[in-house]
């Protein structure tokens, strides 16, 4: 595994001696705007491996995404082979629809130390949700970015992510969800703890989301890539490109629904994927993404 060659992946050509916070942001968010959020695997009849010379494969050399455990795996190997302290971390994440965290750890992101101060770094949640620079650890402390308002709080050693949604306007309405409609809310996201964790621990769940039959990645294929100034994401048939804060704390939604020939072409233009199988889209779940 080569880190110029993943630099080249995500198309970074800044500086990387020196393990500081601008570093550490800037390649972050390289890596969010180049390396897609996607279940495209499962949907193509390939398995998800958490071996990190397959993920190094299928996302530097093949150019393909991943989900968290890919993506924050591949993550923690950057950030360490450049000197950062690294840890890796569980979270549960939020079901708004259930009103529930899940039972059990589905989430792997990942906490760096940096000049004795804790950061978050999350580059496998994709979506509206994906924050767009590391998080300082600190408990009730609003951090404004690019997607919103995010903040951590803290009770009895549990840490809690949210974020705080703006309005949306989606100009057609004919193809439009209610959610887009939805007044500014304050949307929860995970939770987890400090407690270290080991890759081995994510085994069997990652076996569990890409086989269980009421799998929200089983039930939807997902593909979602940060841009400059927003996000695209494809689920299903239906593309979304949002642009964030495009007047006055309001995000613009724009949707449209693909046929299945425009699949090939739609993920190669948007996301520069190229798939080897042949790609099956489906969304039967009910649960939204946004």
């Amino acid at each position: 595994m080569d880190i110029k060659e993943y630099f080249a992946r995500i198309s970074y050509r800044g500086s990387y001696d020196k393990p500081d916070l601008a570093t550490l942001t800037d390649i972050f968010q390289h890596h969010i705007r180049t390396v897609p959020f996607e279940n495209l695997s499962i949907h193509c009849g390939e398995s998800i491996e958490l071996d990190l010379q397959a993920t190094y494969h299928k996302i530097v050399k093949k150019k393909r995404g991943g989900w968290c455990m890919e993506n924050n795996h591949l993550l923690s190997w950057v950030l360490k082979t450049l000197g950062y302290d690294v840890t890796l971390l569980g979270s549960k994440v939020y079901v708004p629809e259930y009103n529930a965290y899940a039972d059990e750890i589905d989430h792997l992101l990942l906490k760096v130390e940096l000049n004795n101060k804790s950061y978050i770094v999350d580059g496998g949640f994709g979506m509206t949700y994906q924050m767009w620079q590391p998080m300082e650890l600190v408990s009730g402390t609003d951090q404004l970015q690019t997607p919103g308002v995010f903040r951590f709080l803290e009770e009895n050693g549990v840490w809690y992510l949210e974020k705080v949604k703006r309005k949306q306007v989606a100009p057609d309405q004919s193809v439009s969800a209610s959610h887009n409609t939805e007044e500014e809310v304050c949307r929860r996201v995970y939770l987890f703890t400090l407690q270290p964790r080991d890759i081995e621990e994510f085994r069997d769940r990652n076996t569990h989301l890409q086989t269980a039959p009421d799998s929200l990645f089983v039930t939807k294929s997902i593909c979602s890539l940060q841009t400059a100034d927003g996000i695209r994401a494809l689920v299903g048939w239906k593309l979304t490109e949002i642009k964030y804060n495009y007047r006055d704390n309001m995000d613009l939604v724009e949707m449209r629904i693909l046929a299945d020939e425009e699949m090939e072409k739609t993920l190669k233009e948007k996301f520069n994927i190229t798939l080897d199988k042949k790609f099956v889209p489906i969304n039967t779940s009910r649960l939204s993404m946004f």
